[in-house]
């Protein structure tokens, strides 16, 4: 006889926290994306959330860092929960942006999803070499791109536990 299957879900320890959304007000994305039309499409497909979602569209590597460091003239941003990083940036690339937040002690728990076109197993090595929790081969086709990110959404909002802001 096999013993009893375990209740799913299982059932939250005194003190924990559930996902995001049992225990934010608001989830905050920062996507670093410079293609208008992806940042256009990933924002709506995120829009179309019950969860209650900010989320910040830079195109810029380089302003990406600015930004995470809170450096002039953002000082008073806030601090993503989860970040979406395109690896073909201006000024500085993703993969440069992904190994400057895993080097970094206040930066490198925020989960790092790569979004890149070009799948390759070298490209997607890389980044998972370089510690990025989650690599994400862009679909061509409409439908399939925002049904990629209602499952980025579905995973990382929904399901994953994140860190807990201080």
């Amino acid at each position: 006889m096999y013993p009893a299957a375990p209740r799913w879900p299982a059932p939250c320890p005194e003190g924990c926290r559930m996902s995001a959304d049992h225990d934010r007000s608001s989830v905050e994305i920062l996507l670093v994306e410079d293609s208008p039309n992806d940042a256009e499409l990933m924002v709506e497909a995120l829009a179309e959330s019950e969860l209650a979602i900010h989320v910040t569209v830079i195109e810029d590597g380089q302003e990406a860092i600015e930004y995470l460091r809170r450096q002039r003239p953002r000082e008073t941003a806030g601090r993503p929960d989860l970040i979406l990083l395109d690896l073909h940036l201006p000024r500085k690339s993703g993969q440069e942006i992904l190994a400057e937040i895993k080097q970094d002690e206040e930066l490198r728990a925020i989960p790092v999803i790569v979004l890149t076109s070009f799948g390759t197993d070298q490209t997607v090595q890389v980044a998972y070499d370089l510690r990025a929790n989650c690599c994400v081969v862009k679909p061509s086709n409409l439908d399939q791109f925002t049904l990629a990110v209602k499952k980025i959404e579905t995973f990382w909002l929904q399901q994953a536990r994140l860190r807990q802001k201080p």
